[in-house]
């Protein structure tokens, strides 16, 4: 049995709906498919619970109907035949009715993430009325039966795997399974998600909880490429990619994958294939535990990042200062992405800037705190690549007037990591893009 996980770029247009049934009853293999929500949901679902929250419930209001109005031109043009355009109208009235419940309603936390669900639960809904209109059998599996994460937000992986077992053998007979990605019950039984991306996560652990044959991840790109081809114009998709390096190019900001979607995959070793869903006949990416070549494969960029140098002559060497000065981010459960050392100072990085008032207050005694926002990582990836001089060498020798502010050097083999300010960001991905791969 395999995964397909298909992201909102491929469901979000009727056509696209057509070509996922197509892609998805081309053989005979049972399988599992793990939809998104529509492109641009889950973003309207987002602003929605935000206007809520504040009290703007009029605002809401018109963002609701907007969406209303986008799904019901969305059907309109997807299914043929009255009876199923019926079926289909229904569940838009459904969920959108919940959404306007929602505006007479004390807002929470638990309500808000059941606001985000609406996504993922229409594009599944939907799809199965159309397999249903085109004769195609297929068994609905809801994922909020299965998918479960523990009071830490950690995926229940023993739990997720002992329920989706038994709802596969209640339906032994079936050869396509529909499901949700992102959404999830929590420790108290309370509508949750994997946060942003969550779908790919979804995919990989279903994967690894049935012992997949592969996992496929189906967007509207062909595999991780060598560069950001939204910015850099000459870039190329990548044929192989261990798990280490997916694992870093997607931490490191490779938007194709989510970061988290590699552990589960790589722990259960179920090869992963990113692949295209307009030119399903491009070869794609695949990862696997195999690794190729040593040197530079591919560079990614992680933005909104914040660097905080502290500056202490008194305390640096100081027995356990290091240990001081994580024990704060640990409390603030803030991680750390990138840092450096020097006699005099330490410098730290981090994308998650939530308690950052809480953090420099607490590291204030340790000595003096300096700020830089709006930074990028930047990183380089590949088997080895700390290891080959060639490839430190032609790093180096392809930056030219960018400041680097932090470097990132042997803490993994296969990731070297520069920081700059983010406005130099494009500047030096081409740079490296021209550098490492000779492509201007």
């Amino acid at each position: 049995m395999k995964v397909m996980k298909f992201g909102g770029t491929s469901v979000g247009k009727p056509e696209r709906i057509r070509q996922v049934a197509t892609l998805i009853t081309k053989d005979n293999e049972p399988k599992i498919v793990v939809l998104s929500a529509l492109s641009g949901t889950t973003n309207a679902l987002v602003s929605i619970g935000e206007l809520v929250a504040e009290g703007r419930k009029e605002n809401a209001k018109l963002e609701i109907e907007k969406l209303e109005k986008h799904y019901q031109n969305f059907i309109e043009e997807l299914i043929q035949k009255s009876e199923f355009l019926e079926k289909a109208k229904a569940i838009v009235a459904e969920h959108f009715e919940f959404l306007k419940i929602v505006l007479r309603i004390s807002f929470s936390k638990a309500l808000n993430n059941e606001i985000l669900a609406q996504g993922e639960l229409l594009s599944t809904k939907l799809f199965c009325v159309f397999l249903q209109e085109n004769n195609i059998e297929y068994q609905l599996l809801p994922a909020l039966e299965f998918m479960n994460i523990d009071e830490n937000d950690e995926p229940e992986i023993i739990n997720i795997e002992k329920k989706l077992k038994q709802l596969l053998q209640q339906n032994s007979e079936q050869k396509i399974f529909i499901t949700q990605g992102y959404i999830c019950k929590n420790a108290k039984q309370e509508v949750d998600n994997l946060k942003r991306g969550g779908s790919d996560y979804s995919a990989s652990l279903i994967a690894a909880a049935i012992n997949a044959s592969v996992c496929e991840i189906w967007t509207d790109i062909d595999g991780m490429h060598n560069n950001d081809p939204r910015v850099v114009e000459k870039t190329f998709p990548i044929e192989q990619l261990s798990f280490d390096e997916a694992a870093e190019l997607a931490y490191f900001g490779a938007k194709i994958l989510h970061p988290a979607s590699i552990w589960p995959a790589q722990n259960y070793n179920v090869p992963v294939k990113l692949l295209n869903t307009m030119h399903p006949e491009e070869k794609g990416t695949t990862i696997s535990d195999k690794t190729n070549i040593v040197g530079a494969k591919a560079i990614a960029a992680k933005d909104n990042i914040t660097a905080i140098r502290i500056k202490s002559s008194r305390m640096l060497l100081a027995y356990g200062f290091l240990r001081k000065i994580f024990e704060v981010f640990e409390k603030y459960k803030t991680s750390i992405d990138m840092i450096t050392t020097s006699e005099v100072a330490v410098s730290i990085t981090i994308d998650n800037t939530e308690s950052l008032n809480s953090i420099l207050k607490e590291l204030e005694p340790f000595g003096t705190i300096e700020v830089d926002e709006n930074q990028t990582i930047v990183s380089v990836v590949g088997n080895e690549i700390s290891q080959t001089d060639e490839t430190i060498k032609k790093l180096f020798n392809s930056i030219h007037e960018i400041p680097v502010r932090m470097v990132s050097y042997g803490g993994s083999p296969h990731n070297i990591s520069l920081l700059v300010a983010a406005e130099n960001k494009i500047a030096l991905l081409k740079q490296l893009n021209k550098g490492l791969f000779g492509l201007a």
